[in-house]
């Protein structure tokens, strides 16, 4: 009797879940658009429907998200949702040449998003880093069948972008192309806040004695922010889609890509309206007053007219900023055993044509001419061979159902953003990168004896997990992952300056398993034979190991650009 009663709760939680889920569809046309979105440089940029900002999307638990997108650009176009899974449909990820070819111009091509997780994420474009121009937008799935994890009473938005004055096709050419060797002269960006210049926000509007979510989401392409809400209480309870236990924090410093959620409780009273501070900054170009750091500060507004209470300045080094290594998951999962190890390490190279490029493995990821994903379904057992995908894919075979412990080593005093597609990882140590792999970056007074050396850092009860992790300069962060989503998923610096550079590397997880259970749309390769572009076989698309035709691998003249690297070279895995 028990059984079927427990049968017949399933069946009607199954049918209402199906009853409330909804199809939801946006019709995006892409194209350019003349914009002034800082208050001061007029440009051209990538907007949908003729707008900029992109409408924020939410949608919630359950419903089926459709982006059918026409390309109006004169370029290749795709689109990336930022922490969502595809888990059975790794062929919606977007990221061009990975797992798709890019929408060629004039042409149009049906995303379909399955919102099975829940949180705060973002989708962006995913080809040749349209996303700096424009073309990124908040993301909200919402939960509807479980109560929060805290009480709250309403929600608030907060998206983050660094905007630069010029086109990220002008940005890149300075990394892609052969030059004089030496890393490109420092751009100042600007800062926004909900599509603006941050000094022209709309302000955030409370009610006292009420609580309220915040999320938070870092679309910038290079730097970083850092965000407070002085005189409250904040509590952080989400990252990067991860409901945590709510734990008090000071502010939030955000690397390109990462999500957080606050809840933010108001004061008792409306004699004062109180800012809030945004900093934009990076620690890898020249401080210069007004450029580098930029301050804005917006407003949460009690009353209209209110006065605003200025608080006093806290120094950084004294607050207590979000840290997803002291943070724990509300579900608990715990620590995944280890079944094998893969170390990286983030290497700077000059080539003998002159270029300055970045690389995880072996050599700079480039894209390949024929998606990655397309060669694992389409070669057979040749599939589980790393070198089928050619050397500037930099693929890592991964068997269906293993636990890999990845150790990304950032020996530089450059700190990255690192991205996962297709997975949340467990993030389970920092510490101090080995003295010998120490890289001093060009124009940092410091010796391989100054470097600093960080403490060891491990997770406590259980890891917190999430899809966006930064390696702080001179220091390793160790994460985990089950390889439970067979697929071909990018792991890559969201800084796009160096992602353009070759900082990425190609997890090929469960070839065997991906040819048994999916099955390539018949567009998807069309779109690709349309352009020139071959839908199977190897790299070069080609049979076996014939790789004629495939482009060669840069030739390295020094490796790093900076002053020193050591006495080790990069070490390379299988």
């Amino acid at each position: 009797m028990l059984s079927c009663r427990l049968i017949l709760l399933l069946q009607t939680v199954i049918s209402a879940y199906i009853c409330h889920a909804a199809r939801v569809v946006l019709d995006w046309d892409i194209g350019y658009i003349q914009v002034n979105r800082d208050g001061y440089n007029n440009r051209r940029a990538i907007g949908v429907n003729g707008e900029l900002p992109i409408p924020p999307i939410y949608v919630d638990h359950g419903d089926t998200l459709i982006i059918n997108v026409h390309n109006s650009l004169s370029a290749p176009t795709s689109i990336h949702a930022h922490g969502i899974f595809h888990n059975g449909t790794g062929y919606y990820d977007g990221a061009a040449m990975v797992t798709q070819c890019g929408i060629p111009p004039g042409e149009s091509y049906s995303y379909t998003i399955e919102a099975r997780q829940v949180g705060t994420y973002w989708i962006h474009g995913h080809s040749r880093h349209q996303n700096s121009d424009g073309l990124r937008v908040p993301l909200i799935i919402r939960e509807k069948f479980h109560q929060p994890i805290v009480d709250y009473d309403d929600e608030v938005l907060l998206y983050l972008e660094d905007w630069y004055p010029t086109e990220s096709s002008e940005k890149m050419k300075e990394i892609t192309e052969p030059g004089n060797g030496s890393v490109p002269p420092p751009t100042y960006p600007f800062g926004l806040i909900n599509g603006y210049n941050g000094n022209n926000s709309e302000p955030i509007r409370f009610t006292p004695g009420k609580r309220y979510r915040i999320r938070i989401i870092s679309m910038a392409t290079t730097e970083w922010f850092k965000v407070q809400f002085p005189g409250h209480q904040v509590e952080v309870i989400e990252a990067d889609g991860v409901n945590c236990f709510p734990q008090l924090v000071d502010g939030f410093d955000m690397g390109p890509g990462q999500r957080y959620s606050a809840v933010v409780t108001a004061l008792d009273t409306d004699t004062y309206n109180m800012p809030y501070n945004v900093t934009l900054y990076a620690d890898f170009v020249p401080h210069i007053n007004g450029l580098n750091p930029r301050y804005y500060q917006g407003l949460i507004e009690y009353k209209e007219g209110a006065p605003a209470k200025q608080l006093p300045l806290t120094d950084d080094k004294q607050l207590n900023w979000a840290n997803d290594i002291e943070m724990q998951p509300y579900d608990m999962q715990p620590a995944l055993p280890v079944d094998r190890q893969i170390e990286l390490t983030s290497v700077s190279i000059v080539t003998v044509d002159k270029r300055s490029l970045r690389m995880l493995n072996k050599y700079p990821y480039t894209e390949p001419p024929v998606p990655s994903l397309f060669t694992a379904m389409t070669t057979g057992e040749l599939a589980l061979d790393r070198d089928v995908y050619g050397p500037q894919a930099e693929a890592l075979i991964l068997k269906h159902q293993e636990v890999i412990e990845v150790k990304v080593n950032n020996p530089s005093g450059l700190v990255h953003s690192f991205h996962l597609h297709g997975h949340t990882f467990q993030i389970v140590e920092y510490g101090p990168v080995d003295r010998d792999i120490i890289e001093i970056p060009a124009g940092l007074n410091l010796t391989i004896a100054d470097a600093p050396v960080a403490p060891v850092r491990q997770f406590h009860g259980a890891p917190m997990r999430r899809d966006t992790l930064v390696t702080p300069e001179f220091q390793y962060v160790k994460f985990r992952i089950r390889a439970d989503n067979p697929g071909v998923w990018l792991f890559h610096c969201h800084m796009d300056t160096h992602f353009a550079a070759g900082l990425a590397v190609t997890f090929i997880e469960a070839p065997d398993v991906l040819q048994q259970r999916q099955i390539l749309p018949q567009n998807l390769q069309q779109m690709c034979l349309r352009q020139g572009i071959k839908a199977s076989g190897n790299a070069a698309g080609n049979d076996g190991y014939d790789f004629t035709g495939l482009p060669p691998v840069p030739q390295v003249q020094k490796v790093s650009d900076t002053s020193s690297f050591g006495n080790a070279t990069p070490p390379s895995t299988n």
